[in-house]
């Protein structure tokens, strides 16, 4: 194993200092730093974050190869400063079986680029009738604790509540996708002024705020853990907000989508901005912004989500929904958040490998700590090709826009997965 010496680096915004990363750990911190057999790396003008960690990766495989696999998700992950992605379960077969989680996390082991660890769905097929064998993927060598349906909702309260009581047996937790089905019929775009005068049905923000109300108080009552997927409305953070103050054991995350963009690019017609949940106001924006500064929203997560060419590049009731964000996300957080590097590496690492569980990760650069990090160039900027991007798929809603911030390097337990912003396999 080849041992690294970072010169000259700010960790996390500090003061500069030099890292020895060397048997997979951060072996030594500190000014003048010597190793005669270490790889110089001039981190003049860098930062050091603990490695990121998103919560809400799509990888497709098994079943959709053709819009990613777990080797390129992986790849864009690593170029994006990630050292850790959780697989969410909607593929095909569907991630509800030991089986399934454990070739999803094989996969991730073999690619050796990110740590891949699948989530496991809440019920079968995603159907929302029977739950999924919660405990089997518990005990799978994948070691699944996080469980989701995401793409649907988990609509029955009395199976969210059999889910959540489940779970609390070994610390696991619900990730749920606040959606009420029978409000969202049919929907194309955030309900309001811009989906009235287009003519598109709407997708009203109380059906993301009515699952999130009901839940909380499911997992008050259950005692359990619960996290929210992509909150968007600024409803939605009214609840959390309430729900926290009372001790409930909810966390909740934000796409970087839903901190820059409004629902008014739905007025281009172009499928790269249909999502679900669909883009909304300027002023739920705002509120987001605000909750993700406080605290009341946890964490950045991706949502990165790869469609296949004919599956975007169509009519806008028929293009399916979903954003690629890994390799972009931390540009977006700080166009949104400037550098505020202990927030960002709090949002987007600390608090995600946290909830997760996930050991080793989440860790500021220190002698004896996992060398899962990555260094950024704050001072970069760079244009957005969607064919330059490592994710097979293109339907990025940030192509030709200039970002702020470029990932040099990221290191997964002291191997370089990324140097001078390329890949290294």
């Amino acid at each position: 194993m080849t041992a690294y010496l970072i010169k000259n680096v700010s960790v996390v915004g500090a003061a500069p200092a030099d890292l020895l990363l060397r048997d997979g750990v951060v072996a030594e911190t500190g000014a003048g730093l010597t190793a005669p057999d270490a790889t110089v790396i001039d981190g003049t003008g860098l930062v050091a974050l603990p490695g990121l960690v998103d919560l809400h990766t799509h990888l497709r495989e098994p079943g959709r190869e053709d819009a990613e696999t777990v080797e390129s998700g992986s790849r864009a992950a690593a170029l994006g400063g990630y050292t850790a992605v959780c697989a969410m379960a909607n593929t095909s077969p569907v991630a509800d079986t030991a089986g399934v989680v454990e070739q999803v996390w094989r996969l991730g082991r073999e690619a050796g680029l990110v740590d891949v660890q699948p989530i496991g769905a809440v019920t079968v097929g995603l159907a929302g009738e029977q739950l999924a064998e919660l405990g089997a993927m518990a005990d799978s060598a994948a070691r699944v604790r996080i469980f989701s349906d995401d793409g649907h909702c988990v609509a029955d309260p009395k199976l969210m509540r059999r889910a959540l009581e489940y779970v609390k047996a070994f610390d696991g937790v619900v990730a749920q996708h606040a959606e009420e089905p029978r409000l969202t019929e049919g929907a194309q775009m955030h309900e309001g002024e811009v989906s009235t005068r287009l003519g598109l049905t709407g997708w009203p923000a109380v059906a993301e705020e009515a699952i999130i109300a009901r839940d909380v108080l499911l997992a008050e009552h259950v005692g359990s853990r619960l996290h929210i997927c992509h909150v968007s409305t600024a409803g939605s953070v009214a609840v959390l907000r309430h729900a926290k103050a009372r001790g409930v054991q909810v966390t909740a995350e934000v796409t970087p989508h839903h901190l820059l963009l409004t629902d008014e690019k739905a007025e281009t017609y172009d499928p790269v901005y249909k999502v679900n949940p669909p883009l909304r106001t300027a002023s739920d924006i705002a509120a987001l912004r605000a909750a993700l500064a406080e605290g009341v929203i946890d964490i950045i997560a991706t949502d990165h989500a790869p469609h296949a060419v004919e599956d975007k590049e169509c009519e806008w009731a028929y293009a399916r929904p979903g954003m690629l964000g890994l390799e972009t996300a931390l540009s977006i957080a700080l166009d949104v958040l400037g550098p505020q590097w202990d927030l960002i590496a709090e949002r987007m690492s600390r608090t995600p490998a946290r909830i997760a569980g996930l050991d080793g990760h989440g860790l500021d650069p220190a002698p004896g700590v996992p060398a899962n990090l990555t260094l950024v160039d704050p001072a970069a900027r760079r244009v957005i090709e969607p064919a330059e991007l490592a994710s097979r798929s293109r339907n990025t809603p940030y192509a030709r826009m200039t970002l702020p911030g470029r990932i040099v390097a990221t290191f997964l337990r002291g191997e370089p997965t990324v140097l001078d912003g390329k890949a290294v396999k």
